[in-house]
């Protein structure tokens, strides 16, 4: 069975059921698989979040106005 014959299949059997422990653990599945971005990226992207909140907290940073301006040339 391929997956959208599988989703279709849940659909239509979570539409059918009046059973909330059913929904309940549904639901649950889904929020284990969700997962948090942040966890999933690399030191390095880790660091320079930080460095750009750290700089963005001390005001040291470009309007994008500029920045785009600066750009306009390759556009």
């Amino acid at each position: 069975m391929d997956i959208e014959a599988t989703k279709l299949e849940l659909i239509h059997l979570l539409l059918q059921t009046e059973k909330e422990s059913i929904l309940k653990k549904l639901k649950s599945v889904f929020e284990e698989e969700k997962g948090d971005w942040w966890d999933e990226m690399s030191e390095k992207e880790k660091e320079e979040i930080k460095t750009g909140l750290s700089q963005a907290d001390d005001e040291d940073y470009k309007a994008s106005e500029l920045v785009m301006k600066r750009f306009d040339k390759w556009r």
